[in-house]
């Protein structure tokens, strides 16, 4: 087991473990308390009180951060003709038909992203097996399958998050980088939590989240007090 480090172990010391705190003074000490050197960023995790056993329980979308994410997203597009070219005028890094079809089936996948129209979508369905279990099968609740390829790919390179629960049942993402302003991140991290708690299924009753944490890269979790999210 990986010995913890003497700055993270001071760090852990001036944390009030019993206390749930306000978001603006959690994101505040995780700015003050950052002790790496390169450019961490501001992740998130949602607790949630669903049945992950029940399909219909599970929760998955996606939401545009209003001061993105901070990271360079690749995104892939297999379109044709005018899709094609308003893909490349929209800056997607990879724009290709058949033959980017091919390139993926033989275990291409440097892009963080894919996005297709659903006249194309009896050729990429090949691909489920390669893409799926890596998270970039395109779908439709993703806004990942879509006839306004413009639109998708403007949002997935403007700071578009994906979410989905694991199979404990909680949803882990990054919301933005440490260095972003204070009031930067908490508008992310609202506009985040907003997304979530909108997307509640019908069949979950009385409370939907358990618990909320954000955390650094390298720091550690601080919950928070869900009442100054909305």
């Amino acid at each position: 087991m990986k010995k913890m480090s003497k700055k993270r172990k001071e760090i852990i010391s001036k944390i009030e473990l019993v206390k749930k705190y306000e978001p603006i003074e959690a994101i505040q000490f995780l700015k003050n308390n950052t002790y790496v050197k390169f450019d961490e960023s501001l992740d998130i995790s949602i607790n949630l009180s669903i049945d992950v056993s029940k399909s219909d329980q599970n929760i998955r979308g996606v939401v545009n951060l209003p001061n993105g994410t901070g990271k360079t997203i690749k995104v892939a597009v297999i379109a044709k003709e005018e899709n094609a070219s308003l893909a490349k005028e929209k800056g997607a890094d990879l724009v290709g038909d058949n033959e980017l079809i091919e390139k993926i089936e033989k275990g291409y996948t440097d892009f963080d992203i894919l996005i297709t129209s659903p006249d194309m979508m009896k050729l990429v369905s090949k691909l489920g097996k390669s893409l799926g279990p890596k998270g970039l099968m395109p779908n439709p609740k993703l806004g990942t399958v879509t006839n306004d390829i413009g639109k998708a790919v403007l949002n997935a390179k403007s700071g578009q998050v994906q979410y989905k629960n694991d199979k404990s049942g909680i949803v882990h993402a990054g919301i933005g980088k440490i260095k972003f302003k204070e009031e930067e991140l908490l508008e992310n991290l609202k506009t985040f939590y907003e997304a979530i708690i909108k997307s509640k299924p019908d069949t979950v009753k009385g409370s939907f989240v358990k618990k909320v944490s954000i955390a650094s890269t390298m720091g550690v979790g601080i919950e928070i007090n869900t009442s100054g999210l909305h």
